[in-house]
């Protein structure tokens, strides 16, 4: 096996998914805890302690202890190269987040043991099944007073449609968690807490040891023999080719905040997953370890540093070895370019390289010319890999400058907001852009997009919310490329024909029922829920 073969059979590339509050970003520095990228983790709601956490770095996030954008973070461990997507949890921020599971390999979904699978969950569940990428379930807070475990796997069962197997098993909850079970090396993990170190303190012993009554109590080890052979006997077998198919979801239990069950779920975790997986484009398959590089973009974010008004392209690394020097063909300009001061990143924190390999993401200065979905691969070759779905908005403002003189501003922050994904623009079709219709997954973006335009291009805006819930992309054949006018449609009041900036036409709803009415009444149109490319 050659050294870059190596590399990339090394590498494991996953997002952590979750409901807001769950402790994702928490679980994401106790990883980067043990592998050293860090010395200590930030408290992620501590707004009197001045340490922010480590993957949130617009001010916004640190304001309102949350993360609002997806970070990106290599690190080291066991000799593994672990690159984490931490997505924005916040419901206001999936369509960044699920822009992102196409960059991931795998998903780790973590789970509040007190509430369950909630909103955001199933909607980001529902991304990672369609890709039929493989969904790793870490059950937190198990610090705290807590669900029953079979009723929290039943309902990830019940609510998801995928079967479950509990790789380990909690003993107690609350102040009474005491430590798991590991079913496959069937003993004990007792832990001592050792909240801020880099590792909780372990303990093995087995089930049957005479010293477990002492450690955890008769009634503790009564309960969980009960609770094993109730487990050995109703659950699934496991089967590792159904996990990495996301047909079955591995389930762990523990404790981000105090490092409880941290450690034995990522060692289960980089056990169970795969080198990088390959791509398709159109009708190939573009494998990781193939010799030549390539790569697509799936992230703009501009100005991450307001001082020198950059741009950044994340793309993920699909096959081969990528190098500094070497010139890259983009597929979509057709043209030859060398890729500006490539970067991996730590959140904010940045480290210039000279290569990275497949399942990477790094980051590319981008002069303008990148969207989400560009390919890039060695000069020759001509595939495109398939487009990364545009998701519907759910809120939508019409808004404009305050300051008539600053147009030219307030046009190019929006525009350069929407490219990054970050929310979506559209004009009344054969008009101007004076005024903008915005479109976002959820309404805190509308405050980041202010606040943005405020801050980056000293823009006050003028916003006006407008009655729509629905939007659907018009399908056009390429023998048929005239686009509609209003007139050439039948809509009820409640609906709206718009035009986004590549010049796409749309129809903007206030209701399901007027979705139904149109498609009735004009058979001509096609609509589609998704746009730029289907799973």
């Amino acid at each position: 096996m050659s050294k870059y073969q190596t590399e990339i059979q090394r590498r494991r590339t996953f997002a952590i998914i979750s409901h807001p509050d769950a402790g994702k970003t928490t679980l994401t520095e106790k990883f980067l805890l043990y592998g050293g990228a860090i010395a200590q983790a930030g408290q992620v709601k501590g707004k009197k302690n001045a340490r922010a956490a480590t993957s949130d770095w617009m001010e916004i996030e640190k304001q309102r202890g949350i993360s609002v954008t997806s970070s990106v973070m290599q690190f080291q461990y066991e000799g593994f190269c672990i690159n984490i997507l931490d997505t924005p949890g916040h419901q206001d921020f999936s369509e960044d987040t699920y822009r992102t599971l196409m960059a991931a390999d795998s998903a780790v979904m973590v789970i509040d043991a007190a509430k369950g699978v909630e909103a955001q969950t199933r909607k980001l569940f529902k991304v990672c099944a369609l890709r039929d990428i493989p969904i790793f379930t870490f059950i937190n807070k198990m610090d705290r007073e807590a669900r029953d475990p079979f009723e929290l796997c039943e309902e990830l069962e019940h609510e998801l449609g995928i079967d479950t197997y509990a790789v380990n098993w909690p003993i107690g909850c609350g102040k009474e968690f005491q430590g798991v079970y590991d079913r496959r090396e069937r003993k004990i993990i007792h832990f001592t807490s050792n909240t801020n170190a880099r590792a909780a303190t372990a303990t093995q012993i087995e089930l049957d040891d005479p010293a477990l009554p002492g450690l955890i109590g008769q009634a503790k080890k009564d309960q969980l023999t009960d609770e094993i052979e109730l487990l050995d006997g109703a659950s699934c077998d496991f089967d590792l080719d159904r996990v990495r198919h996301g047909k079955l979801s591995p389930v762990f239990f523990g404790s981000a905040l105090t490092n409880f069950g941290v450690e034995p779920f990522l060692e289960e975790f980089l056990r169970m997953t795969t080198a990088p997986l390959p791509r398709r484009a159109g009708d190939e398959l573009i494998d990781s370890f193939d010799d030549d590089f390539s790569a697509f973009v799936f992230k703009i974010q501009a100005n991450m540093n307001k001082a020198h008004r950059d741009r950044i392209a994340f793309m993920r690394v699909v096959s081969g070895r990528f190098d500094a020097e070497k010139e890259v063909y983009h597929v979509q300009q057709g043209k030859k370019l060398r890729l500006s001061r490539p970067q991996q990143l730590m959140a904010a924190e940045r480290e210039i390289i000279e290569e990275a390999y497949a399942g990477d993401i790094i980051g590319v200065f981008d002069p303008g010319i990148f969207s989400i979905g560009d390919t890039l691969c060695v000069p020759g070759k001509k595939f495109q890999f398939d487009p990364i779905p545009t998701f519907a908005p759910e809120h939508f403002q019409r808004i404009r400058s305050v300051d008539t003189m600053k147009r030219k501003q307030f046009l190019k922050g929006v525009e350069q907001i929407a490219q990054e994904g970050a929310i979506q623009i559209f004009k009344t079709p054969y008009s101007g852009m004076e005024e903008v219709i915005v479109g976002v997954v959820g309404t805190l973006q509308f405050d980041v997009l202010e606040y943005r335009l405020r801050s980056e291009y000293n823009v006050e805006l003028y916003k006006e919310g407008l009655p729509y819930e629905f939007l659907r992309w018009i399908v056009r054949e390429e023998e048929d490329p005239i686009p509609f006018k209003e007139e050439d449609l039948l809509l009820p009041g409640d609906a709206k024909l718009v035009e986004d900036y590549k010049g796409n036409q749309l129809l903007l709803f206030a209701s399901r029922w007027s979705i139904q009415w149109v498609q009735e009444r004009n058979k001509q149109l096609k609509l589609a829920e998704f746009g730029g490319a289907k799973f």
